[in-house]
């Protein structure tokens, strides 16, 4: 089963790898055949990605999304999926794969460096609506502000460069309205993410609020993508100050979401590295 779930999964990696210098390339040489081509990986290494998380689903005891390795597998897919249907619902946005698919591709080798066998009995602790919750809001949140930070330096690179693709780029207040769009749904569902982790580690701990290191740092992330808000709606920011604001929030975001477990014991660290 394992060599199974492991050759999906690993072809998923190497499409996304592809893909992302299909469509890096394709930008930087403007080259139109490039981007059909990278779409192509893209949606084989979605059907290897699919069926490594399902295979190894379907064998375990408990979701793919318990350990690091599995929530980063399973976040990869919501992303690249979103990615996929954006694109049907918007013309020529197909080059926000040049951000979107380079960090898929870096998060799921990551993942597959951490993979490890199935889990054992699930603990009592997880087993919890508010967990599949905590998570599906978490996963939905962050490929939100990927695609948002996707559309800021689509953006960034429009307002510079002429010609070519960036010529077929949507116009620059249509970028920055669909980074925005997208960061507007990333708060809402990274606020579901805060609100239904609390009431799991009130079933598990009795409180709501611990003031576990990434309960803090989710809290932060809220806030961030909250004060963009703010700054567009009340202040009336726009454009360029917003399209880099959209890059660096969702390198925080990034950090601690995977990478704040990793940096002392926590609550957190417990259930998703021992479990």
């Amino acid at each position: 089963m394992q060599q199974y779930e492991m050759t999906f999964f690993w072809t998923a990696v190497a499409c996304y790898g592809i893909a992302s210098f299909c469509y890096i390339f394709g930008l930087l040489a403007r080259k139109e055949a490039l981007f059909n081509c990278a779409l192509s990986f893209v949606v084989v290494g979605v059907c290897g990605n699919t069926v490594a998380i399902g295979v190894r689903w379907f064998f375990g005891v408990s979701p793919p999304f318990i350990t690091i390795s599995e929530s980063l597998a399973a976040g990869v897919l919501i992303a690249v999926l979103i990615f996929l249907i954006s694109q049907f619902f918007a013309r020529n946005i197909e080059a926000t794969g040049v951000l979107v698919l380079p960090v898929c591709f870096v998060l799921l080798g990551w993942s597959g460096s951490m993979m490890k066998g199935l889990a054992g009995t699930l603990p009592a602790a997880l087993q919890s609506t508010w967990l599949w919750s905590h998570i599906f809001a978490a996963t939905i949140g962050f490929s939100c502000v990927l695609s948002a930070a996707a559309f800021g330096l689509l953006y960034l690179l429009k307002e510079k460069m002429v010609g070519g693709r960036y010529d077929k780029l949507p116009d620059l207040s249509t970028l920055d309205e669909g980074s925005y769009r997208f960061i507007a749904g990333g708060f809402i569902f990274l606020g579901l993410m805060i609100v239904s982790g609390a009431f799991w580690s009130n079933q598990v701990k009795g409180s709501y609020w611990g003031w576990d290191p990434v309960e803090v740092w989710s809290l932060i992330n809220w806030l961030v993508y909250g004060i963009y808000l703010h700054l567009r709606i009340t202040m009336g920011w726009r454009n360029r100050r917003l399209a880099i604001y959209a890059l660096a929030a969702v390198g925080v975001m990034i950090i601690s979401y995977w990478g704040i477990p990793f940096m002392s014991e926590n609550f957190h660290t417990g259930f998703r590295i021992e479990h």
